[in-house]
């Protein structure tokens, strides 16, 4: 068992209570990306005894993360919104020369790879101006909202596993955030499994296909990586705070989330 991945699991778990903060990210900054691609394919597999000792691990971070940490969350962004967005906006600028980096942008990228970047950099960043669904928190199903609450699930966690695509974003979107976020705080256990079930469903359907994807069309994913990190910063800047204070905590806060994504990117990714 990789139990070092309990810790990455916290990291994952946290971004990904964040509406704008992307967990594929995450697992970029941490170098683990693409074994976990492989990992979320092999475990659904006759090769799943592989891959359990990676993922167990950093479901049990994730899960307990989502668990423990959502009414920490909510209480951050209820009471420190600026500086907890200003800290995840620093980890996500500070993944992308690592990235960039890893695909080797200057000798690789065509000038279609750089059309492709800022069309999806464009792309992600116009949805700010989309008005989420009216956020209704459910606490009993029918079928009716199980189903709707299953493929939100679904949609959530495809987005979870690119980076720059934020899966609580993707719920604020379809108006089910906080009825996730809810569902956690009070270990409402029925609808904690039916959206949890959709999101085990569309992580093994999108592990594969991201996975071939990947290797099929590499620096072509490349660029729509990059460019859904480049504009999910657009989605997730709260604005400059108009005090000195909460402007003083975001600029300390935007610093450390870089230099928390640099100390990850400078690490040996043998010991990650």
């Amino acid at each position: 068992m990789e139990w070092k991945n309990i810790y990455r699991g916290f990291l994952m778990g946290i971004s990904d209570l964040i509406p704008g903060v992307s967990g594929g990210t995450i697992a970029f900054i941490l170098g683990i990306y693409d074994r976990l691609l492989i990992a979320i394919s092999g475990f659904f597999s006759r090769e799943w005894k592989k891959h359990i000792g990676f993922l167990l691990p950093l479901g049990i971070g994730v899960g307990l993360t989502l668990v423990l940490f959502s009414k920490l969350i909510n209480f951050l962004l209820e009471n420190y919104e600026q500086p907890t967005q200003f800290f995840f906006l620093g980890l996500i600028i500070g993944v992308v020369p690592f990235i960039s980096k890893q695909a080797g942008v200057k000798k690789n990228f065509t000038i279609g790879h750089y059309v492709l970047l800022i069309v999806v950099g464009v792309a992600l960043a116009s949805t700010v101006f989309i008005k989420p669904a009216d956020a209704v928190i459910i606490t009993s199903l029918t079928m009716q909202n199980a189903l709707g609450l299953f493929f939100a699930g679904w949609a959530g966690s495809m987005a979870m596993l690119l980076p720059g695509v934020s899966g609580s974003f993707i719920l604020l979107l379809l108006g089910v955030y906080a009825t996730a976020i809810n569902a956690l705080s009070t270990l409402n256990l029925p609808i904690i499994v039916v959206i949890g079930a959709g999101v085990i469903v569309g992580f093994i359907a999108s592990s594969k296909i991201i996975h071939y994807l990947l290797n099929t069309y590499t620096y072509a994913m490349f660029a729509i990586i990059i460019g859904l990190i480049l504009g999910s910063v657009f989605v997730i800047y709260p604005g400059i705070p108009d005090s000195g204070t909460p402007f003083v905590m975001s600029v300390v806060a935007l610093i450390t989330g870089l230099i928390v994504a640099n100390m990850f990117n400078a690490a040996d990714p043998s010991e990650k």
